[in-house]
């Protein structure tokens, strides 16, 4: 399934005359490949963003932990 030439600058729908009924008909002008590209390439960006917010959960953890057993061991030292 191309892209028609017609529809490139809109992107939208194009309008077609039934010769047989004499509607008018629309058609979607979007190609399936370039749909499905753009599919992926969301899907891919969305498990980046994912990848990366999962990072910053860990190492933000780490860093709390860390917090938290220097205040502990501060404690322990001044008993």
């Amino acid at each position: 399934q191309k892209t028609i030439p017609a529809c490139g600058p809109t992107g939208f729908i194009e309008r077609i005359n039934c010769a047989s009924s004499q509607r008018d008909e629309y058609k979607s002008c979007r190609s399936a490949a370039l749909e499905a590209q753009r599919f992926w390439r969301f899907v891919g960006s969305a498990l980046a963003v994912a990848a990366a917010a999962a990072a910053l959960v860990v190492l933000r953890q780490r860093v709390l932990d860390r917090r938290a057993l220097e205040k502990v061991r501060k404690q322990i030292e001044s008993i």
